[in-house]
């Protein structure tokens, strides 16, 4: 049996330091919707935008409780006193009174911010206990069964009130924020995309080449023997085969980081070798500037953003006017009853009222609450000043990303056919090199120009799908569905 066991527990270590010694990679094969789906989920700048919006949805909700009725238990069990004190007495001498007492008391109350008045009402039920611990102590209830309390600003500022003007359309800009950052996201990803797939291309068109260039090679040593090419075209042949070596190794280095880059915002293993797919198609479709402008003043945030500003501005011209003075109302109506046992304090209970009105009024403060006032006006000023200059550039921002994306569609089909007749220029050139027609020079200007073709086609594609969804993250809107972009935020905030 102690064989047996020794026999597993090797077996076990020898699995588990395989496990961890093993870097075996493999190829996956990804599109650009693959990818898309994986940094939304699982990509840290995915994770950082659902943490903001978790964020601002407590704070609405914070702000929602605060508009409710609140109910609350409040009580001290118990509290015991042992000290002296002084005592004045009737003839104007004091006394040193020595104090022995335990008290114990409790207080329910049920409160209600007013937000029409900036007041606040509560209902109050409390239950005050005190022994004497002295030889012979007395004990002493008191009871204040119903109390109605009032306090209300009069002059102040009315928080609450501004806070219902305020808060939604803080929620509002959260909620378009986060869906606007979703399709930054989504920008970011292809960006990352398309830099590996733009590198995958050119690792593939060096190997090419080096392939090219080295066949080439071959033949031009055999038509140097033969007299029909010159020493300096020969040696030209074996520098484009030198260089083309030297593009494979720096294409493998710029593929390995642009690899790394791409699995590590996606969030996905380093043994996957991640092998881009090119979209075989984009969306079709054309923009006009007007929807898209509409569509971005009516859904995203910066819309919301200038609301709540405006509005922040008011409410500090609100709160600076609000201090110029100050005047508060106290009332309060109840019963309050006392005895020495617990149900007698609840008997012959007497009124117990209560109304107070306090007021301040600076006589002379040299200026500086209305100082604070023309300050806050002019602050608001500013700010609106800032949010006028915001929005023309916000609108001409716009108007540019349209012409870029409506103009781009174009772009795309001049590269592809680009691409396309480069290819075939190279092989043809090739084929003439071949049979001696055309010079090294030749050859490699159709070298130069396949490659160039390659790489415009593959950026004008990238150009394309980023314009489209940086439309999408202006506008919250899906042209290619003609739908609104939407989320259940309940779900995704409790997930």
């Amino acid at each position: 049996m102690k064989k047996a066991a020794l026999l597993i527990a090797c077996f076990w270590m020898s699995s588990m330091l395989a496990a961890q010694n093993d870097t075996t990679t493999y190829e996956r094969d990804i599109t650009l919707a693959e990818a898309i789906a994986l940094a939304r989920s699982q990509s840290v700048d995915a994770a950082v935008a659902l943490n903001e919006l978790k964020t601002a949805y407590w704070q609405y909700r914070t702000y929602r409780a605060n508009l409710l009725p609140e109910v609350a238990f409040e009580g001290t069990i118990p509290s015991y006193r042992r000290s002296y004190s002084y005592y004045q007495n009737a003839d104007g001498s004091y006394s040193v009174v020595h104090n022995n007492v335990l008290e114990m008391s409790g207080e329910l109350s049920i409160s209600q911010n007013i937000w029409l008045t900036g007041g606040n009402l509560s209902l109050t039920s409390s239950l005050d206990y005190l022994k004497e611990l002295n030889k012979g102590g007395n004990r002493q209830f008191m009871s204040v069964p119903v109390s109605l309390e009032l306090t209300q600003p009069v002059f102040g500022v009315n928080t609450y009130k501004w806070d219902r003007r305020i808060e939604p359309v803080r929620y509002a800009e959260a909620k378009a924020s986060f869906i606007s950052a979703t399709e930054e996201v989504t920008m970011s990803t292809i960006t990352y995309f398309f830099n590996l797939l733009q590198y995958k291309e050119v690792l593939g068109t060096a190997k090419q080449n080096k392939e090219n260039s080295d066949r080439l090679y071959e033949v031009g040593k055999a038509k140097r023997k033969m007299g029909q090419i010159s020493e300096n075209d020969l040696l030209q042949l074996k520098l484009n085969a030198l260089q083309a070596q030297a593009d494979v190794t720096s294409a493998e280095s710029n593929l390995n980081a642009a690899m790394f880059q791409l699995r590590s915002f996606l969030g996905v293993s380093e043994q996957e070798n991640l092998n881009p797919v090119i979209p075989s198609t984009v969306p079709d479709v054309d923009i006009d500037y007007n929807t898209v402008l509409n569509k971005a003043l009516e859904r995203n945030s910066f819309a919301q953003n200038i609301r709540r500003r405006q509005l922040e501005a008011d409410y500090s011209v609100a709160t600076a006017r609000g201090n110029l003075r100050s005047i508060n109302l106290f009332a309060s109506i109840g019963y309050a009853g006392q005895e020495r046992n617990f149900t007698g304090a609840y008997r012959d209970l007497a009124d117990n009222q209560i109304v107070e009105v306090g007021f301040t009024i600076p006589l002379l403060d040299w200026g500086k609450r209305r100082g604070q006032v023309r300050v806050a006006k002019s602050n608001r000023e500013v700010e609106l000043s800032r949010i006028r200059q915001e929005q023309m550039n916000f609108n001409q921002n716009i108007f540019i990303l349209v012409e870029n994306f409506n103009n781009q569609a174009q772009q795309l089909a001049i590269a592809e056919e680009a691409d396309r007749i480069a290819e075939r220029r190279y092989k043809t050139s090739v084929e003439t090199f071949m049979i001696g027609k055309i010079s090294t020079l030749d050859l490699n200007d159709a070298q130069n120009s396949k490659d160039e073709a390659r790489q415009q086609h593959i950026s004008e594609l990238y150009s394309y799908w980023y314009y489209f969804y940086q439309i999408r993250s202006l506008t919250l809107w899906d042209f290619e569905r003609d739908e609104p972009l939407e989320a259940d935020f309940e779900r995704i905030v409790k997930n």
